[in-house]
């Protein structure tokens, strides 16, 4: 307290200045712990799988009659071609094709099938890649099998070719996604003579999960593949070729990277790939209107040991040696790359790189307006003829 008139002034002015500290102070620690915060949901986003499907489709109308359903129109209700409708929180699942009506505001289209149930009253729900949902859809023979992993038994499906045959395609799904995404290239390959083996890695919900839980971008999973590799090797494989979609792209080129048994690769087929991590999380950061320093966080975050109390994992994630650009010189065998420009979840700019560094194995078709790993839902018989004609040059 001041002790007469004369201090008031001194002492009024070192009240303000303490007052004006106490609130810069409240400020940036206010500051810091909301960056922190919107780092620690990026970081979870990314390596913690989900356990909960959205539904960010608006349902206008379904008429069964017509056989037809109205959406909210959006990127994904706008794009032509067939897809999943999911719906009831994953307890519903029906096909959906051509767009038959809409403009700006919705979209109708045609409803191909139900397969289980009821979207009479349905309000949202989600459009997926997905097609097919199990390998008895085709009418070929198939069997449910077992891949031993370091994890412990992994399920796996089994297509095999319709002549006896020693060339063996290894299928592996992307980012939150399961073997049925595998499903729509079957035809493909088996028309091409190939015995399909569509695989499960850890925490995709089938296989066995890590210690930690945690999506490895790669950096793990690949261990799976490998020991999908050599299941195949002792099942009457000579050659075998990995596909991979989105995340399942990365996965196969670390398998071809890092694994010893990858020799026995003759070939990869990449749709959508995840091939530059930086560029990917740099674009999820813009998408997501967060500033660089942000960003750059979370890919400290992910990549160093202080930073596993926030992400979970065990292992910090190498992005050295996910650098796939950066150990182009390295890879040894043709790879066939699909992208599309507008992605708009793993940018395409991966994809054009690689081919650039390495057009003497790399052939790459560039699509427009498919999306993320929809390629082949935007269009299933361009999908088959690049593809098949990529297996043949191969072959030959």
């Amino acid at each position: 307290m001041p002790q007469d008139d004369a201090d008031a002034p001194r002492f009024a002015r070192r009240v303000g200045i303490l007052v004006t500290g106490i609130v810069a102070v409240s400020f940036w620690i206010v500051t810091l712990l909301g960056a922190l915060a919107v780092v620690t949901r990026f970081v979870r986003t990314i390596v913690v799988p989900r356990a909960k499907r959205t539904e960010p489709v608006r349902v206008r109308d379904v008429d069964l009659a017509r056989g037809e359903i109205e959406f909210d129109a959006d990127g994904d209700s706008r794009t032509p071609g067939r897809y999943s409708f999911w719906f009831d929180d994953d307890e519903g699942h029906a096909r959906v094709g051509d767009i038959t009506g809409g403009g700006a505001v919705t979209v109708t289209r045609r409803i191909i099938g139900v397969d289980f149930g009821d979207l009479r009253g349905v309000s949202r729900g989600r459009l997926g890649s997905w097609f097919h949902l199990a390998p008895g859809e085709f009418g070929h023979p198939y069997s449910d099998v077992t891949i031993e992993t370091e994890r412990g038994p992994a399920p796996a499906w089994l297509i095999p070719a319709a002549e006896p045959t020693d060339r063996w395609v290894v299928m592996v799904h992307g980012w939150g996604g399961r073997r049925p995404e595998c499903l729509r290239a079957v035809e493909t390959f088996h028309r091409a003579g190939y015995t399909c083996l569509i695989v499960s890695y850890r925490n995709d919900g089938e296989a066995p999960d890590s210690a930690d839980g945690r999506y490895g971008l790669g950096d793990t999973e690949w261990r799976d593949v490998e020991s999908a590799l050599l299941f195949a090797g002792e099942h009457g494989a000579g050659g075998v070729v990995l596909a991979g979609w989105s995340m399942g792209g990365a996965i196969s080129l670390q398998t071809v990277l890092r694994s010893g048994h990858a020799a026995s690769v003759t070939g990869i087929v990449l749709d959508s790939p995840a091939v530059d991590w930086h560029d990917i999380l740099a674009f999820q950061g813009t998408l997501n209107r967060l500033p660089e320093p942000i960003t750059r966080t979370v890919v400290r975050t992910l990549g160093n040991g202080w930073g596993r109390t926030i992400s979970g994992l065990a292992t910090p994630i190498d992005f050295a040696r996910l650098d796939v650009l950066g150990q182009a010189d390295r890879l040894r065998v043709p790879i066939h790359i699909l992208h599309s420009r507008d992605d708009g979840f793993v940018p395409h700019n991966g994809s054009a790189r690689l081919a650039a560094l390495r057009p003497d194995i790399v052939s790459y078709d560039e699509w427009g307006v498919a999306r993320h790993a929809r390629l082949w839902n935007y269009d299933s018989d361009r999908w088959d003829r690049s593809v098949s004609g990529w297996l043949t040059g191969l072959e030959g």
